[in-house]
C-alpha cells in the first residue's frame, strides 16, 4: 500500500523510490550536478545544509551528497515552491524522519497547507481588488480623453526641457 506522503509527492524518496530511511545504493550527486538539474545556485544549496535540512558527507573538501540528499532537496524546492518557510521545511522533513506512520507529518502538512491557502486566498482578493480598482481609474481616463477628443493612442506632447 503506498503510504500517504508519498501518494502526495511530499515523500522524501527519490524517482527510484530510495527513501530517507532506506540504506543508500552509494550513488552520489556534487553540488554542481545538484544546483544544476534543480536550477539553484551553489550558495543555495550550502545555505539549505547550513539550515540543517540537507548533510552531505564530505570528501576532503568537496561536498557530496546522496540520494536522500537529493530527495529532500527536490521536497525543498516544492515547499519554496508553493510558499513555505525553510522553518516548515524543516519541521516536515524532521517529522518525515521520526515517525514512521507519518500520521503527524501529514497532519502537520495539512495544518500548513490550509494556512497557506487561506493566505493565498486573502492575496488574490487583495489582487482582484487592485485589479477592479485600476480598471475603474483606466475607464476613467478614456472617458476623460474621449471628452476632451483625445484618441487614446495619441499621448500628449511631453514638456521640453
Amino acid at each position: 500500500m503506498a503510504q500517504p506522503a508519498r501518494s502526495m509527492g511530499w515523500d522524501a524518496r527519490d524517482t527510484e523510490g530510495q527513501g530517507a530511511g532506506t540504506p543508500d545504493d552509494g550513488r552520489s550527486y556534487s553540488i554542481g550536478a545538484l544546483a544544476d538539474e534543480f536550477g539553484l545556485t551553489h550558495r543555495t544549496i550550502r545555505h539549505y545544509e547550513d539550515e540543517g535540512l540537507l548533510a552531505p558527507a564530505r570528501e576532503g573538501t568537496a561536498r557530496v551528497y546522496s540520494r536522500r540528499d537529493r530527495a529532500r532537496l527536490a521536497l525543498i524546492c516544492r515547499g519554496k515552491r508553493l510558499g513555505f518557510s525553510l522553518a516548515e521545511i524543516k519541521e516536515f522533513l524532521t517529522l518525515y524522519d521520526a515517525d514512521e506512520a507519518q500520521l503527524e507529518q501529514m497532519r502537520f502538512m495539512q495544518r500548513i497547507a490550509r494556512r497557506r491557502i487561506g493566505d493565498l486566498e486573502r492575496q488574490l482578493q487583495d489582487v482582484q481588488q487592485t485589479l477592479a480598482e485600476l480598471r475603474t481609474i483606466d475607464t476613467q481616463i478614456s472617458d476623460h480623453f474621449r471628452r476632451s477628443g483625445i484618441t487614446e493612442t495619441q499621448t500628449p506632447e511631453e514638456p521640453r526641457s
